[in-house]
């Protein structure tokens, strides 16, 4: 027999249940969240957690009807094997996982160095793993176990002092009011699915203690839905974690695409989740698994970069159908955890590396005075490192080295022949007179701060996990003088708005309203090219930072580049489609350019292979005009519009000169300046409605006087 709600009175009880648990819920939506500092910080600083894959979906352990179902990960093996839902169903009649002992899986994730464990309320399959009141389709109502493991994991972290995270799936297989399964996950949100998820919600935060996080996943909700369940996360748990994939930049902190790290260090709050095998996240009876050492020493690497970089990273194991631990991924966990137990100073507590650039040799994690430098990556030249540290004198070091020397502000690391190891990942310690700061790129040593000599801040921002992508949410500059105003350069984009510039940690709001009309130097010399559209290619917005096209290299899988005449057209698209515009420019001289472009949900500019400009637009936006200002080169340009169409039926493109080849020029004086060898300039647009949110200040030009 299937595990459905059939009858009429059996629905009827469910809906007055949920409608109970909602009257609950009246006042949440007014609330504001908050996350205090410490609950930030005790998330931010445990670095290392573990997260499950466990459900209905484990007792088929990647197998349906007797063979492997080689399609996409193995939690979604009703949609990738296409299995009727009653016949789905029917697998509850024999899930009892006995073997399933939550005590033991705390005592594992201690072991292996983990501070939280993130449990699988629900996946897309809508199985919940808790006794709940919206739905019988649960692990206590539904099965021969009659067990509610979320209360089990709950009282087991408890009990062992570690704390307790909880996935939820927004996207609901079993839910008749939901969208039904599609190939992507990543849905509508009906309002009926919103209510009855706001309900689940409710009970997982009311029902099973302090709750460290929320980890949503998929689906596409409104802006409005994503900030409905927000600000309910927080009525009911002020200090709980929301994660990224809740969408519409209404979280805490990001997350990164399943089993993918990011370019560089983020200025916010993130998190990489990632799997022991990238092709599946719960158990599949016939995955290869390898040597155990070789899988310890790669997630752990995974760890270190994370780390490295300021996330937090989150490690899955996924139980069988009787619910025991994979022994090969118990043992894994084991000897991240040994190496964990000698260096873990090195990961618990401590920030990013103050390094903007990236060390072939490994890399580096700072906390007060100390800076850790991970071996992590390949043996260095004649087996010496050297960094750059400004203003900071080396008091003493420990580790696996034979000298180190300080000249001026170069520090010079000497290491034994032994420092590097197929079995091991060193640690060389250096304590310094002061802390470690963060260093920026370089410092600028000319007046005019711009997007190329400036440090960007990134965190990422999204619609839904499709649309995720690193945002620029501000412009930090080193400025090597002393002046007392800033002149504001600015183009018709940027008019009106506001924005926050901070000089030496002092922030001032200044309106870009005030500006006189200034030409641009321009050149009628300047050659147009032909036009050539080409697509459509992946939806995904998370596109490389650099990408240099020609004609006999298409930036899409098996495409073509196609004449276009027009500056200006719109077409027919599917949703999860992007398309390049390409065009080349001959100028005479180096000159700045403004060009009016135009794009759908979204949209990234590339000068020369370098992306200049990069954002979402607004939500469900068809199409957007806007100016961005380009830097061209002496001889030939090439101009590279990525659009992106994340939900309509039609998409389209711009591209052309602005007829006013204008900007303007804004003076803001300084009420004070502290003289100085440097000083520290941030811009941002003030007030964006998220810190997630990209800054859309790439034009900003700012001269110092």
């Amino acid at each position: 027999m299937a595990i459905f709600v059939n009858s009429r009175k059996q629905k009827f009880n469910i809906m007055k249940k949920l409608f109970l648990i909602l009257l609950t819920c009246v006042t949440v939506l007014q609330a504001k969240a908050q996350i205090s500092q410490a609950a930030y910080e005790r998330w931010h600083q445990s670095k290392y957690s573990m997260f499950i894959h466990f459900g209905l979906y484990s007792e088929l352990g990647g197998v349906w009807e007797g063979k492997p179902v080689t399609r996409g990960y193995s939690e979604q093996i009703q949609s990738f094997a296409g299995i009727f839902s009653d016949w789905y169903g029917d697998t509850a009649l024999r899930f009892n996982p006995t073997q399933f002992n939550a005590d033991e899986i705390v005592a594992l994730a201690k072991e292996a160095g983990m501070k939280s464990i993130v449990i699988t309320t629900k996946h897309h399959d809508g199985f919940c793993m808790f006794k709940t009141a919206t739905t019988d389709y649960n692990s206590y109502d539904a099965t021969p176990a009659k067990r509610d493991f979320v209360k089990e994991l709950a009282d087991a972290c408890q009990s062992g002092g570690i704390r307790l995270g909880l996935y939820y799936s927004i996207i609901d297989w079993h839910f008749p009011q939901a969208y039904p399964i599609s190939s992507h996950n990543c849905d509508f949100v009906t309002p009926q699915h919103q209510e009855f998820s706001k309900a689940q919600v409710t009970e997982l935060l009311t029902n099973y203690g302090p709750i460290s996080e929320l980890w949503f996943d998929m689906g596409s909700n409104t802006p409005e839905q994503s900030k409905e369940l927000y600000q309910l996360v927080h009525k009911l748990q002020p200090d709980c974690m929301v994660s990224g994939r809740l969408g519409n930049d209404q979280y805490d902190f990001s997350v990164m695409a399943d089993n993918k790290y990011p370019e560089g260090v983020l200025q916010s709050a993130w998190q990489t989740a990632a799997s022991m095998f990238d092709e599946t996240w719960s158990y599949r009876s016939w995955q290869e698994r390898g040597d155990v050492h070789v899988k310890t020493m790669e997630k752990l690497r995974s760890l270190i970069n994370v780390v490295s970089h300021g996330g937090n990273f989150l490690l899955n194991i996924g139980p069988k159908g009787d619910g025991s631990v994979v022994p090969f991924e118990k043992e894994v966990l084991k000897g991240i955890g040994g190496w964990l137990k000698k260096y873990g100073y090195a990961i618990y507590g401590t920030e990013a590396s103050p390094f903007r650039e990236l060390f072939d040799w490994g890399t580096t994690t700072r906390k007060g005075t100390e800076l850790n430098l991970i071996l992590s990556g390949k043996r260095p030249e004649k087996d010496i490192i050297e960094l750059t540290i400004p203003d900071r004198k080396l008091v003493s070091a420990k580790g696996n080295y034979t000298e180190t020397k300080q000249k001026g502000d170069k520090i010079i690391v000497y290491l034994p022949t032994t420092a590097y190891s197929d079995q091991n990942i060193e640690v060389v310690t250096l304590n310094f007179d002061q802390p470690i700061m963060p260093q920026p790129m370089a410092s600028v040593k000319g007046s005019l701060l711009n997007r190329s000599n400036a440090t960007p801040n990134y965190s990422y921002s999204c619609f839904d996990y499709y649309s995720n992508y690193r945002s620029t949410v501000s412009y930090t500059w080193n400025v090597e003088r002393n002046f007392k105003a800033l002149e504001l350069i600015y183009t018709e984009q940027e008019a009106g708005k506001e924005v926050d510039i901070t000089v030496d940690g002092k922030t001032y709001t200044v309106k870009l309203n005030e500006g006189k009309a200034s030409a641009l130097q321009t050149y009628p010399q300047t050659a147009w090219g032909k036009r050539y559209l080409c697509g459509p290619g992946s939806g995904l917005f998370d596109a490389p930072s650099t990408l240099k096209v020609d004609l006999e290299q298409a930036p899409v899988r098996n495409g073509k580049w196609q004449e276009c005449t027009k500056e200006e057209s719109h077409f027919q698209a599917n949703i999860l489609e992007s398309y390049f515009l390409m065009q080349e420019v001959e100028s005479p001289k180096a000159q700045n350019l403004l060009m009016e472009i135009g794009a759908g949900n979204g949209v990234e500019v590339y000068l020369n292979g370098e992306s200049i400009m990069k954002h979402l637009n607004p939500y469900r936006c068809q199409f957007r005009k806007e100016f961005v200002l380009l830097p061209l080169e002496k001889g030939k340009n090439q101009i590279l519009l990525r659009l992106y169409n994340r939900f309509e039926k039609e998409t389209g493109y711009l591209l052309r000169p602005a007829k006013e080849q204008t900007v303007y020029k804004q003076v803001f004086s300084l009420p004070e300046i502290t003289r100085s060898k440097t000083h520290t300039i941030t811009v941002r647009q003030h007030n964006l409605t998220s810190k997630h949110a990209d800054t859309e200040l790439s034009n900003l030009q700012i001269q110092v006087k």
